[in-house]
């Protein structure tokens, strides 16, 4: 599977997790929601959504799916099929999800993992937004070596668009750090109030209806 294909795989079962959806629904969510897939068609999403239903990890389903209020509801008399998220493919959809190899840290996966980082355990989070930073980190090593070396043969303008690709990536970076930060106190102070429930065996809840 390419690149591409295992991105839009990913946001395809994220999305379908929500809420079972049409094909039209689901696009306009991957153009909208997320800004990697802005120019897809239906024509590149149909081979995808077909593919999974192949795998078992999405069912069709011929008109609404009324059984969940949550599914898009269908306005036009002709029935549309809609996609609804197997058991095997929340199985899948968990299992990507869970993953952090460089291709999570890419410039287009990136942008799709962050969309479903509220899913995510902050462990894989951190280990993501850790990636990002380095394989960031690196690239800035070299556009400011690359930089040092070429300044003198440049012209204004094109020394003036490298200066301005460092900077888009400086402040990537120094977002990311932010971010970083942010998980890090947040598990700092989870870590100070202790394990879940160790207040409780110090004395009942009053809002227990169990000790009335």
């Amino acid at each position: 599977m390419s690149r591409r294909s295992g991105v839009l795989e990913f946001a395809v079962l994220g999305l379908l997790r929500e809420a079972p959806m049409h094909g039209y629904e689901l696009r306009k969510r991957l153009n909208t929601s997320l800004g990697v897939f802005r120019a897809f068609s239906y024509g590149s999403l149909y081979p995808c959504l077909k593919a999974l239903v192949q795998q078992g990890w999405l069912a069709e389903e011929s008109g609404r799916a009324s059984d969940d209020p949550r599914a898009t509801p269908l306005t036009n008399r002709r029935a549309k099929i809609v996609y609804r998220l197997t058991a095997e493919g929340k199985e899948r959809f968990e299992e990507l999800l869970a993953q952090t190899g460089p291709d999570a840290w890419e410039d287009e996966h990136f942008g799709v993992r962050f969309a479903f980082f509220g899913q995510t355990s902050r462990d894989v989070r951190m280990r993501v937004l850790e990636g990002r930073r380095s394989r960031l980190e690196e690239r800035l090593a070299k556009m400011r070596a690359s930089m040092a070396r070429t300044r003198e043969k440049l012209d204004a303008y094109t020394l003036e668009l490298q200066r301005h690709g460092m900077e888009s990536v400086e402040r990537e970076v120094r977002w990311l750090n932010e971010l970083i930060e942010s998980e890090r106190e947040g598990q700092g102070q989870r870590e100070q109030r202790g394990p879940s429930g160790a207040h409780e065996r110090a004395g009942p809840d009053p809002s227990d209806d169990s000790t009335n």
